[in-house]
C-alpha cells in the first residue's frame, strides 16, 4: 500500500499533471472538430442519400456502407500512412502529413456517415405533409429541404449529436496509435517513464468518465428545455 502511494505522488506532479491536461486539450480539440466537420459531411450526405439522383444517391450510400463497414483505426491507419504512399506512388513527390489534423480528418469522416444516417432518419420523420405544404408554396425540393425539413430535423437529432459527441471523446483515444500527443498517449508516456501503466490509465480512464458524464448532463438539459418548448 505504501508503494502504491508512494508511486503515485511520484508521478502525479505538477509537471506531470499539466502535461496530461494538454492531452485531455488535444482529446477535446479532435473530438469538437470531428463533430464539426462529421455534421457538415453528415448533412451533405444525407441530401445526397434521398435525392432523387441515383448518381447522388448511390454515393452517399457508398460512403456511408464503407465508412460504417470499416474500424475506424483502419481508416485512420489509411490516412496517415496509406493516403501518402498513394500520392508518392502517383506523384513521384514525398508528403509530409500533420498526425493532428489527420487525426480530426479521419475521425470527422468516420463521424460524417453516421450522422448521415441520423440526419437521414430524422427527415423522413418529419410529416410528408410539410414537402406538400412547402410545394404549395411554389417551392422547389431543394428550398423545401433548405427552409422547412432541415431546420425540423436538426431540432430532432441535437440529442442524438450530442450522443455522437460522447462517442468522439472516447474514439479520440485512437489517434494515440499515430503519435499524437492526446491524454491516451500523454498516459503511455508516463506509465513507461515510471515503470507503471496501471495509475496513469486509471486516471485517464477516470477524466474520460468525466468528461463524458458532463456532457450527458448538459444533453439532458437540452433534451429538458427542447420538451418544454414543444
Amino acid at each position: 500500500m505504501e508503494d502504491m502511494i508512494a508511486t503515485i505522488q511520484k508521478i502525479f506532479t505538477l509537471e506531470n499533471l499539466l502535461f496530461m491536461m494538454e492531452g485531455v486539450k488535444i482529446s477535446l480539440l479532435v473530438a469538437v472538430f470531428g463533430l464539426i466537420i462529421g455534421t457538415l459531411l453528415g448533412t451533405l450526405a444525407a441530401s445526397m442519400r434521398i435525392s432523387r439522383s441515383k448518381v447522388l444517391s448511390g454515393i452517399g450510400r457508398i460512403y456511408v456502407d464503407v465508412i460504417r463497414g470499416t474500424p475506424m483505426l483502419l481508416q485512420l491507419s489509411f490516412f496517415y500512412l496509406g493516403f501518402p504512399m498513394i500520392y508518392q506512388m502517383i506523384t513521384g513527390n514525398y508528403l509530409s502529413v500533420d498526425a493532428l489534423l489527420i487525426g480530426i480528418l479521419a475521425i470527422g469522416i468516420n463521424s460524417g456517415a453516421y450522422v448521415c444516417e441520423l440526419i437521414r432518419g430524422a427527415i423522413n420523420s418529419i410529416d410528408k405533409g410539410q414537402w406538400e405544404a412547402g410545394m404549395s408554396l411554389g417551392l422547389n425540393r431543394t428550398q423545401i429541404l433548405k427552409k422547412i425539413i432541415l431546420p425540423q430535423s436538426f431540432k430532432r437529432i441535437v440529442p442524438p449529436l450530442a450522443n455522437e459527441f460522447i462517442v468522439l471523446i472516447k474514439d479520440s483515444s485512437l489517434i494515440s496509435t499515430i503519435g499524437v500527443y492526446d491524454l491516451m498517449k500523454t498516459s503511455n508516456i508516463l506509465g513507461s517513464k515510471y515503470y507503471n501503466y496501471f495509475v496513469p490509465m486509471i486516471f485517464a480512464g477516470i477524466v474520460y468518465l468525466m468528461l463524458t458524464l458532463v456532457v450527458s448532463q448538459i444533453t439532458s438539459k437540452i433534451e429538458m428545455r427542447m420538451a418544454e418548448s414543444d
